[in-house]
Order: structure tokens, then sequence, then C-alpha cells
């Protein structure tokens, strides 16, 4: 199994729009980050994408994915779900419906802001989904693979990180459970959002993200949904633990 990051910056992406900082005028493309989303990519060649932001045409048509078999959503902020509209092509090609799971919240979100898609309609052409409601209590199969969600908060939303066997996802929290983090332990490679280097409403700091991982004690673990305020990738690299590292597009991680 591996993970692909399609995409590993905040909501705004990075560089930001209009912004003349040192980050978002790096020449690095370390420094460069589409919005937040992964691929998991199993032994026996199953695509799982990990939420599907607005630059999901952009990142499928970059790592020429040809095929995908479901969708997990973390929530329902449109940088995670405003590229839905684009499974249309997947939906031509592998002549089915996507499957999508998520969360009660999320489920609501979806069904509003995308409600042509859930409502009968005879128009060809629209995309087509199965919406899977997630307690977030028990494990789920996506695709065939087994999946264990991990509740969260991200601030007053409930959101859900995913361990599909020794991986563990988790982006747009700043709150887990220790009865969630137990969920955690045994992970391999832990993937965590860590937004910037001081304290954020909703999101992990860097410092809060390492004591997790400190907890957890993955053999690795990659920072994920970075805006600007995290630094250079090169030079805040250099301040992590060393079995920790700042995730950047297009990165592929073996598990």
């Amino acid at each position: 199994m591996k993970i692909i990051f399609l995409g590993t910056g905040t909501s705004q992406g990075v560089p930001v729009i209009a912004c003349g900082c040192k980050v978002c005028q790096s020449d690095d493309p370390h420094d460069h980050h589409l919005r937040t989303s992964a691929l998991v990519v199993t032994d026996d060649d199953k695509n799982i994408l990990i939420d599907i932001g607005p630059d999901f045409r952009a990142q499928m048509l970059r790592e020429k994915v040809t095929h995908l078999d479901s969708i997990l959503i973390s929530h329902a902020h449109r940088d995670h779900v405003g590229g839905i509209d684009d499974i249309r092509p997947f939906n031509w090609v592998q002549q089915q419906k996507m499957e999508i799971y998520c969360n009660k919240e999320a489920r609501q979100a979806i069904e509003r802001d995308y409600h042509y898609i859930f409502a009968p309609h005879e128009f060809p052409g629209l995309p087509e989904a199965n919406l899977h409601e997630l307690s977030g209590d028990k494990a789920f199969e996506a695709a065939g693979v087994g999946v264990m969600p991990i509740k969260a908060m991200h601030k007053d939303l409930p959101v859900l990180g995913y361990r599909i066997g020794k991986l563990a996802y988790i982006t747009d929290a700043n709150y887990i459970a220790d009865a969630e983090q137990e969920k955690l332990k045994g992970v391999e490679v832990l993937v965590i959002n860590a937004l910037r280097k001081h304290k954020h409403f909703s999101h992990f700091c860097l410092e809060e993200s390492l004591a997790i991982i400190d907890r957890v004690k993955p053999r690795v673990a990659y920072l994920t949904h970075m805006s600007h305020e995290m630094g250079l990738w090169a030079e805040t690299s250099k301040e992590l633990p060393a079995n920790v590292f700042l995730a950047y597009d297009g990165l592929a991680v073996n598990i």
C-alpha cells in the first residue's frame, strides 16, 4: 500500500493569492501546496481518495489516475468537497456510481450543496454517487478494504480521520479524544494536520501535532494542511524530530 499526497495546503492553498511573503514567493516546489487531499493505493490496485477538494481535477491529471474506487470525506468544508462535480469522468469510464463515505454532518451538507446529484433527474452527464453515512464508531469497508474512522473535532464541527491498516490520516482537527487516539496505536505512518507554528482556534498547530505524534509513536509521521505561516519547507524541516516530515504535493510514501 502507498499514500500519494495530492495536496498539502490549507483552504487558500499556497501561494496565497496576492500574498508577497517569502513562502508564497518561493521558487521551491515543496512550498507550493494545492488544497489538502490524498490517494491511498492498495496492493491490489484499489484507489481510495481522502477528500475531494476544488483542485481535484488538476490532481487527478497530474497523477494520471485512471480509476477511482471510493472516496472518504473528512468533513464538508468546501476545500475538502469542492471537487465532487468532477467525479463525472470516473462515472463514465467505470459505468457506475461513486461510493462516498462521511459522517452525518458531512452527508447533510453534501446533500444540500450538491442536491442535483441526489435528486431524481433525467439530465444526462450529472455526477452519480452513493452517499454512505458513518457513525464513526464502527469499522467499515471501502472498495473491499477495511477502514476504521477516527472521530475528531474541528472547533465545533465533528470530523473524521481514517485508519487503513498501518496508515492513519487526520486533517482539519484541533481535538482528538483519548479514546480515539487509542485507535491510532500501532500505526506505522501517521498523517496529521499542522496549520502553522502558533496556536489556531480550529486546527492543530505544529506543537500540538508533535505532541500527538509523540503519544502515538508511529514509525514516521507527515504533516499536512499547512498554511504559508508554517514557513519555508527547507527551513522548517530542519526543526522537526527525525521521524517527522513536512509533506508536499506529489510525495508518495510506501507503507
